[in-house]
C-alpha cells in the first residue's frame, strides 16, 4: 500500500465540512446562442457560477480523454475513467484501432476461436451499433472484421445493426445500412454469403445498461437469436419502411426487424455460431453479453440459449469478466483517486441515478465493479424512471439532491461525489423545451447542494464529463436538424470554498482537462496529489 500513500499538503488547515464534487452530465459550455440549451434556460446559479474566481474550462473530448483524435466526442464512460484516474489512458476506439492496425486482433486466441467455429460450418454473426458515432462503436471497424472474414474464407456472416441516432444525425440510418449492404452484398458469391439479418434502435434494440429495462434486450434476444419481430426483405427497406410510416420516429426508437427471405429469416443465430459483440463501449454491452454467457438466467424467458461461441469486441466487466472472451484488451487503469483516498481513510459517498450510477462508480474506479474497501464508501443508487426522458426531464434529480443534503448535514463523509444526469440524457433527445427543464432543474438542484455545503463549511467542486445540452440543433441554409449527439464543447469546472480555512489560487494549469480534477480533489481535501496525476488546477497560497 505504500504506493498509494498520500501525503500531506504543507500549509493546509483542516475544516469540518465535506469536499462535494457536482457532475452535471451534459452540461457543457456552448456558443452561447439560441442553440444552446444552458444558454437560454433560466440558471442563475450557474450563471453566478461562471463569474467565481476559479472557473476553469477544462476539454473533455478527443485526446484530452484518451480517443483518438481532437475530433471524436466525449462520452461519460472516459469522461468518469478521467476524473476518477487522474490522468489520461488510451480509449476503446483507439485500443481498437491499434489491434486492428497491428493484426493483434487477428492474431489473438478468440478471433482464432472464432475461425475455428467458422471452419466447422458455423456462421459468423456480428451484432453492434452501425454508425461512426465513435462513443460505442465505428462502422470502419466492423468493416475490418467483415473484410477479414472474406480474406479468411469465412463461408456465412450474419451483421445485426443496431441503429444510432444518438451519437450521430437522428435520423442518418440509411447513411450507414444502404454502405453496409453494398459491401456485403459486394463480397457475396464465389461461395460466400454475407447479408445483414436484423436490427432495431439502440434505445428500443439490445442496448440497455445498468439493468434499466430487461425488455430493451429481450427484444434484441428475439430478433437476432430467435428471428421474431416485423419482417423485411432488407435492413434498408424496413428504415425507408418505418419513416414512411411515422415521419417524427428517430432512429434511436426505431423498432426491432427481422430480415427475411420467402418469409424465413435470413440469419437467425443457432448451435455451432460465433457471435461477436462489436461495440467497444461497455456500458450497453454488459446485459446482452449475460443473455449469450450465463447459465442460470432469470431476465426474461429466453426461449432458446444456443450453443455459440461469444465474444465483445472487448471485455466490457473486468471484475466479473463480462465477456469471457474477448477481442482487445481494455485499458489498465490503476491507482485511481478512489484508492488512494481509501488508503489514506478517507470516507466518502457516490449517488446517482440508475442511469448515470455506474458512471461514479465502475468507470471512475478504472472500470471497476464493487466496492474498493466498504467500511469507508457507501454507493447509492436512485432508480431511474422507465420512460423517455423529455417527458420527465427532471429526472430524479430532486431525489438525489435530497440525499446529498442528508450526507452533508450527517457529517460522516469528507468526499462526496454526485451525478445529475439530465443535461445529458434529456440532450439526447433533442427535444427543446425538455432541455431547458432539464438544465434548469440542475440548476435549483445545485443551488440547494451549494446551500448545505455552505452551511457545513465545505467546499464544492462543480464540473461535468462532457458536452450535450449546450448545442440543442444545428442549422445549415435555414434549416434546423435537431442535436442530439455530445458536443466536443469545453465543460466547466467551478470551486467554491466555504470553509474559510485555506486559500486557493489558480495553479496557471495549461490546457486543463477532465484529467487535472482528480488531483484537485486531493488538494482541496489536504493532500498533495500523486506525482503520476495530471496537475492540480489549484494551489494552496501561504
Amino acid at each position: 500500500m505504500t504506493e498509494l500513500t498520500l501525503q500531506p499538503l504543507p500549509g493546509y488547515s483542516a475544516f469540518p465540512g465535506p469536499v462535494v464534487a457536482v457532475i452535471m452530465d451534459g452540461i457543457g459550455l456552448g456558443p452561447q446562442d439560441a442553440s444552446d440549451g444552458v444558454h437560454v434556460a433560466y440558471t442563475p446559479t450557474l450563471d453566478h457560477l461562471f463569474q467565481d474566481k476559479l472557473m476553469f474550462r477544462l476539454k473533455a473530448h478527443g485526446k484530452a480523454v484518451g480517443l483518438p483524435s481532437d475530433g471524436d466526442m466525449g462520452n461519460s464512460e472516459v469522461g468518469h475513467n478521467a476524473l476518477g484516474a487522474g490522468r489520461v489512458f488510451a480509449q476503446g476506439a483507439k485500443l481498437v484501432n491499434a489491434a486492428i492496425a497491428g493484426g493483434t486482433l487477428f492474431a489473438g486466441r478468440t478471433w482464432r476461436e472464432v475461425m475455428e467455429r467458422a471452419g466447422k460450418g458455423g456462421t459468423v454473426h456480428f451484432i453492434g451499433l452501425v454508425s461512426d458515432g465513435n462513443v460505442h462503436s465505428h462502422i470502419d471497424q466492423l468493416y475490418a472484421l467483415v473484410d477479414r472474414c472474406a480474406a479468411e474464407k469465412v463461408k456465412r456472416v450474419r451483421v445485426h445493426a443496431l441503429i444510432d441516432g444518438r451519437d450521430v444525425g437522428e435520423k442518418s440510418a440509411l447513411e450507414y445500412i444502404v454502405p453496409l449492404e453494398q459491401r456485403l452484398a459486394a463480397i457475396s458469391g464465389c461461395g460466400l454469403d454475407y447479408r445483414i439479418a436484423s436490427g432495431g434502435g439502440r434505445m428500443v434494440t439490445t442496448m440497455d445498461r445498468y439493468n434499466a429495462n430487461w425488455q430493451v434486450v429481450e427484444n434484441g434476444w428475439k430478433a437476432h437469436v430467435l428471428g421474431e419481430g416485423r419482417r423485411f426483405a432488407a435492413a434498408s427497406e424496413a428504415v425507408a419502411a418505418y419513416y414512411a410510416e411515422d415521419p417524427a420516429m428517430t432512429d434511436q426508437y426505431m423498432v426491432s426487424f427481422v430480415v427475411a427471405e420467402g418469409g424465413v429469416p435470413v440469419g437467425t443465430i443457432k448451435d455451432g455460431d460465433a457471435v461477436i459483440f462489436f461495440n467497444f463501449r461497455g456500458d450497453r454491452a454488459i446485459e446482452i453479453s449475460r443473455a449469450f454467457e450465463e447459465d442460470v438466467f432469470t431476465e426474461f424467458d429466453r426461449v432458446r440459449r444456443p450453443d455459440v461461441l461469444y465474444a465483445g469486441m472487448m471485455q466490457y466487466d473486468g471484475d466479473a469478466l463480462i465477456p469471457k472472451r474477448y477481442l482487445v484488451e481494455p485499458p489498465a487503469i490503476d491507482r485511481t483517486l478512489g484508492e488512494y483516498l481509501c488508503a489514506a481513510g478517507v470516507t466518502s459517498y457516490a449517488i446517482s441515478e440508475t442511469q448515470k450510477f455506474g458512471h461514479v462508480t465502475y468507470f471512475w474506479n478504472g472500470n471497476k465493479s464493487g466496492y474498493i474497501d466498504r467500511e469507508l464508501e457507501t454507493y447509492d443508487e436512485v432508480p431511474s424512471d422507465r420512460i423517455t426522458f423529455d417527458l420527465r426531464p427532471w429526472m430524479k434529480a430532486a431525489e438525489i439532491t435530497d440525499r446529498v443534503i442528508g450526507a452533508v448535514a450527517g457529517g460522516r463523509y469528507k468526499f462526496i461525489r454526485l451525478n445529475l444526469a439530465n443535461g445529458d440524457m434529456v440532450g439526447h433527445t433533442g427535444i427543446e423545451p425538455a432541455v431547458r427543464i432539464a438544465v434548469e432543474t440542475v440548476d435549483l438542484c445545485l443551488r440547494r447542494i451549494l446551500a448545505a455545503v455552505e452551511k457545513a463549511g465545505g467546499i464544492a467542486l462543480v464540473t461535468a464529463d462532457h458536452g450535450n445540452a449546450d448545442c440543442m440543433w444545428t442549422e445549415k441554409k435555414g434549416r434546423r436538424t435537431p442535436m442530439v449527439a455530445h458536443t466536443l464543447n469545453p465543460v466547466p469546472c467551478i470551486i467554491v470554498d466555504y470553509s474559510g480555512s485555506n486559500a486557493f489560487a489558480a495553479s496557471g494549469c495549461a490546457e486543463p482537462g477532465l484529467s487535472n480534477v482528480a488531483a484537485t480533489i486531493c488538494n482541496l481535501l489536504g493532500y498533495r496529489a500523486p506525482e503520476i496525476y495530471d496537475p492540480s488546477l489549484v494551489r494552496l497560497q501561504p
